[in-house]
């Protein structure tokens, strides 16, 4: 039958959501609102929120939404058009009469249905056989526990023409055929599609079986068999295990996306239940929007080998065209030569999760493939990885989008090329004015680590500090690109204000402090720039007012100093994760190495409390 947008509309017009929903859930008034505990996970208090006026609900907790169709399905379990048919009839509207072609085409997948119903029960019966020997050692051997096997309806398909399609005869040739069970070439004899392997069913949201994947037990290929494109399936448009990844990522507010069925599979047993998988091709353009409508910032997951980033790479770029605000990929990469399987059963699950804890951004991810991609020794190399970035650019449709991807690659090439070889030129190194100061025990370098450096607390003051002294020297942004770049200070106006800074510093090369502020006064950074200027707490020698004329001495060393809290602020975290390091090898294992590394981090540690505060000394610097 055919239901028009405008039909659908007014049936959701006739609905009181909050009618609908309170018959099964506690709701309670909330303003122009109603609220109640999600009925999709567990909580004590409400963040489930109904608005009539709208016609949809949310659940801040999990990220639930839908309007009155959406949860007839997903919290009673409908069927779309059964759905319809109970809200319409509640609401006194007629469902629109049948379309004859399209009962047809509704028959006919009815039928498909069962079909692969009937196929699914006879692979498992097949594989719980004797013939089925060979099929379940191998799953013993991958360590498949009975429970999964189970759950996820793991059969197997003799090795024979004809098995198969002798039991389903029932079904007619046809059927089978059309079901991608049989083949048929010409005028010959179908014969079946799967033989030899264990057979793996995919199923849809809903969790009906529409097609298989095959795995060869013995010598052949392809090592992977999938069902051929059908009525009821679509490889492109399908993600194997959707069906049960989607209530769980409505739990943990993320999916992960792996390359095969098996993959999936072994992290559902390791735990990691919101997991889905494209079937024999890169991710494609629908993949990633179905996955967009569940999480915003999906993981993928791929193996670390080159065709593992080959693979990443691709699904980025298919992802450049349709991006939109909040919505993006990360990744992560896996150790060389292993696939999560192999990842959990070396180093347990905490392993993976310790990786899909600190993902990498899309943007980083184009960065490191192109930088990579071949040496940068000549002026022609760093040339092309420009312009291969600009094109990536020029993929993006969201002119906004487009735009910040413009600024941090712009930056990016910036400090990897100018900024690194202004400071080589100058032949300048931080100076320290009275301290021994030692960081030898750390080091910064953002080209090989671009993982951002959380400030707060404290750090969080001396990062003002350090903001007022970049107004006040404006010639030293650009010195310190590096650094600057991969801040992140938890205060969101004080981050504005370091992006602004950086971002004029790249467009304007000579820049005094008035100029600076002048460029600030178009900005919403302005009022925290001046803010900082009078902030009499910030006792840096480089926040300090500059007398006129300023001695060459006094600038030098306010700029000295400067250069060294940058350092210091960008460093300590590296410090502090050495020092718990080397803490746990001494717990582990106290040997004279171990603990003369722990001290000579500790005494390091102290060097630079003590160089913070002999920064923030008032004294006479003229």
């Amino acid at each position: 039958m055919t239901l028009s947008p405008q039909w659908l509309d007014e049936l959701r017009s006739r609905t009181t959501l909050s009618t609908l929903i309170g018959r099964t859930v506690k709701v309670q008034k909330a303003g122009r609102e109603f609220k109640a505990c999600c009925p999709f996970h567990n909580e004590k208090t409400p963040s489930f929120t109904i608005n009539d006026e709208k016609g949809f609900y949310h659940c801040f907790g999990c990220g639930a939404h839908g309007d009155a169709i959406r949860w007839m399905t997903d919290q009673r379990g409908l069927g779309f058009m059964d759905a319809v048919k109970d809200l319409a009839a509640e609401a006194q509207m007629e469902v629109p009469a049948p379309d004859p072609r399209a009962a047809q085409r509704q028959e006919a997948r009815a039928t498909l249905h069962d079909v692969m119903t009937a196929a699914q029960d006879w692979f498992v019966t097949q594989f719980n056989g004797i013939e089925g020997t060979a099929a379940r050692e191998y799953l013993k051997n991958r360590g498949i526990s009975e429970n999964i096997i189970r759950e996820f309806g793991f059969g197997f398909a003799p090795d024979s023409r004809g098995r198969l399609k002798d039991a389903l005869s029932v079904h007619g040739m046809d059927q089978l055929v059309e079901a991608g069970l049989l083949i048929k070439v010409d005028d010959k004899e179908p014969y079946d599609r799967f033989r030899g392997r264990l057979m793996i069913p995919i199923r849809d949201p809903r969790g009906r079986v529409i097609a298989f994947g095959g795995r060869i037990l013995g010598d052949g290929e392809p090592k992977y068999l999938n069902s051929p494109d059908t009525p009821l399936f679509d490889k492109g448009r399908t993600l194997y295990n959707l069906d049960k990844a989607s209530p769980a990522s409505r739990q943990t507010g993320r999916i992960l996306v792996v390359e095969g069925y098996m993959d999936a599979i072994a992290l559902a047993q390791a735990g990691f239940e919101d997991v889905v998988a494209p079937l024999g091709t890169a991710l494609t353009e629908h993949q990633i929007e179905r996955i967009w409508k569940m999480v915003e910032a999906p993981i993928l997951c791929l193996d670390g080998d080159s065709a593992g980033q080959k693979a990443a790479m691709r699904a980025a770029l298919r992802a450049l065209p349709i991006l939109r605000p909040s919505h993006s990929l990360n990744f992560i990469s896996l150790p060389a030569g292993q696939d999560p399987d192999d990842l959990i059963r070396s180093d347990g699950p905490q392993a993976f999760g310790n990786l899909i804890d600190k993902p990498q951004m899309l943007s980083d991810k184009i960065w490191q493939v192109e930088f990579e991609a071949e040496p940068l020794n000549t002026p022609e190399a760093k040339a092309g990885l420009k312009k291969r970035l600009s094109d990536h650019v020029r993929d993006i449709a969201d002119q906004d989008i487009a735009q910040h991807y413009r600024q941090d690659f712009q930056l990016r090439y910036e400090t990897a090329f100018f900024a690194k070889r202004e400071n080589e030129r100058s032949g300048k190194t931080f100076q320290r004015s009275k301290s021994k100061f030692n960081s030898n025990f750390v080091s910064f370098t953002p080209m090989a680590d671009t993982k951002s450096v959380l400030i707060d607390g404290y750090d969080l003051r001396i990062a003002k500090g350090i903001l007022g002294g970049l107004i006040r020297h404006p010639s030293q942004i650009s010195k310190h690109f590096e650094e600057l770049t991969v801040l992140r200070l938890a205060d969101s106006q004080m981050q504005l204000l370091l992006s602004e800074l950086v971002s004029v510093a790249m467009r304007k090369e000579m820049l005094d402090m008035q100029g600076l502020l002048t460029i600030l006064e178009q900005t919403d950074c302005y009022n925290a720039a001046k803010g900082l200027l009078r902030a009499d707490a910030l006792n840096f020698t480089f926040n300090r007012k500059l007398p006129d004329p300023a001695p060459s001495d006094f600038i030098e060393r306010a700029q000295n100093d400067l250069a060294e809290a940058i350092k210091v602020i960008t460093a300590r975290p590296g410090l502090e994760a050495a020092l718990a390091e080397a803490t746990r090898r001494v717990q582990d294992n106290l040997d004279e190495e171990s603990y003369a590394e722990q001290q000579r981090l500790r005494q390091a540690k102290q060097e630079f409390h003590e160089r913070l505060v002999e920064l923030t000394q008032i004294d006479d610097i003229v």
